[in-house]
């Protein structure tokens, strides 16, 4: 039932006021108190709420603009849904197993930082995960540099940049799910667009890191004790065949010949359920429990795991997105009150206003994907924000939204593992062993890709345009 009462806009005051105290509870939260964002960005939408009623609507508006907002998201999130359960099939089907198998037997010691830039961004693109890259085959490779005496700081900058390449171009990760979402754009046509920024940043780190890996001579050394050991557990669990590849030819398919991605995945998964049975010899009601939940090594009886594997193997699964879509449904909830309160449209037509180019467009972008990675700490709401902010500034400029998402990226989600205080700084730091400070300058990925953006932003290079 629509209200009564007179409607009006807000003020350029009201409008950016509940951006500001999201900023300010996330921030101080996080920083503070240690608190998780969901709650925070509940309070955020309860704030931004008491707006609108103060501007004139009602409660069921605002409650209709919330679930008009998730019902225009619902598709991407049932790709995420989609994701976990293919991580889940994929491990217990062997073809993630397989490729980080010949991944690790791969290793070069001559070219230590090069490969280890590599094998983790493959390990990325096919479990979708950065984290769980960084903390398996990123581990061995820090234990390979210990062995070595190699400089650890560039190689714990060559695990984080390869996981976030990997992770930025894998349609399995969730981060790259809801930066297309956010911003309507689909799935694979973002990926195929972030090779712009990520591409050159990748072949600059592979450049520096051969350049810098002639000056050791590691070629009278033999491969670690971890590697072995990672590497006969998996010949010990998996039968390794051709077979195994068919689940990922499945997607790649489906990429290039633009398919509907959730029916693909679908596709894909049943494939590699049959691979688990029939190939990998786990029992049925196994396999589909690690579609719901996740590979677990306790699945597997007559071999022993390590814990190194057990840490890489035990994941995917459908309720492991269920923390991230808790995640999307408060940041949407925050969306459609504040789209509905006309904040955006305020906020949007300042920002014009400071706009007069493409360039100045970009800039904008990355500023707002930097600031809200700095003070929220969140890679998927440093995502979802601007992606609604900034999305009918792109397309007032006569530019396809996909710029949007792809600097979005490249400003929030590959930032956020070199910033000490955010949780993937403080994850990769931890779990790799060195200081996030000291591996920054080694992470050219991640910090190069806002350059590339600002020069395609200025130059016009890779930047589409819409079709009228």
């Amino acid at each position: 039932m629509k209200t009564t009462n007179q409607i009006r806009m807000p003020t350029t005051i009201e409008a950016f006021l509940p951006i500001i105290i999201m900023l300010l509870l996330l921030g101080l939260g996080y920083a503070l108190f240690d608190l998780p964002p969901e709650p925070l960005m509940i309070i955020s939408t309860v704030i931004a709420s008491f707006l609108v009623i103060k501007l004139g609507h009602s409660y069921s508006e605002i409650l209709e603009a919330i679930a008009e907002k998730i019902a225009k998201t619902m598709p991407a999130l049932l790709i995420l849904i989609t994701v976990g359960l293919l991580i889940g099939t994929w491990i217990s089907g062997g073809t993630i197993p397989m490729m980080i198998y010949y991944g690790l037997k791969a290793i070069s010691p001559e070219y230590l930082y090069v490969t280890v830039l590599f094998l983790t961004a493959v390990v990325s693109i096919c479990t979708g995960t950065s984290w769980g890259s960084a903390g398996t085959v990123g581990v061995a490779f820090m234990g390979v540099a210990i062995g070595l005496e190699a400089n650890l700081a560039a190689t714990a900058g060559a695990v984080v940049a390869g996981a976030y390449f990997g992770d930025k171009l894998s349609p399995l990760s969730d981060t790259t799910n809801i930066a297309s979402a956010a911003v309507g754009v689909d799935l694979y046509e973002h990926i195929g667009h972030l090779l712009y920024t990520t591409l050159p940043s990748f072949i600059l780190s592979a450049v520096v890191y051969v350049v810098y890996g002639l000056n050791y001579d590691f070629s009278n050394v033999a491969t670690p004790e971890k590697v072995d050991i990672m590497i006969h557990e998996l010949e010990q669990i998996y039968h390794f065949n051709l077979f195994l590849l068919i689940p990922v030819a499945i997607v790649l398919w489906g990429s290039i010949t633009k398919k509907p991605t959730i029916p693909v995945m679908l596709l894909s998964a049943a494939i590699a359920i049959i691979n688990a049975v029939f190939i990998q010899k786990f029992a049925f009601s196994d396999v589909i429990n690690s579609a719901v939940n996740g590979f677990n090594t306790s699945m597997i009886h007559d071999s022993q795991v390590g814990a190194d594997l057990s840490r890489l193997l035990n994941r995917g699964g459908m309720n492991s997105m269920m923390g991230t879509l808790l995640i999307c449904f408060c940041a949407l909830s925050f969306a459609g009150v504040l789209q509905l309160s006309g904040a955006l449209t305020v906020i949007i037509q300042k920002l014009l206003t400071l706009v007069h180019s493409t360039v100045s467009l970009i800039v904008t972008t990355i500023l707002c994907g930097l600031t809200m990675i700095g003070t929220t700490c969140n890679g998927q709401i440093s995502i979802l924000i601007p992606g609604e902010m900034l999305k009918d500034a792109y397309i007032e400029k006569g530019l396809h939204p996909k710029n949007l998402s792809r600097t979005a990226e490249d400003s929030a989600t590959i930032i956020e593992p070199i910033l000490p205080w955010t949780a993937a700084g403080a994850y990769m730091a931890g779990t790799l062993g060195v200081e996030t400070l000291s591996y920054l300058p080694w992470a050219i990925l991640c910090w190069s890709g806002i350059i590339f953006a600002t020069i395609y932003g200025a130059t016009g290079i890779g930047i589409a345009k819409l079709e009228k």
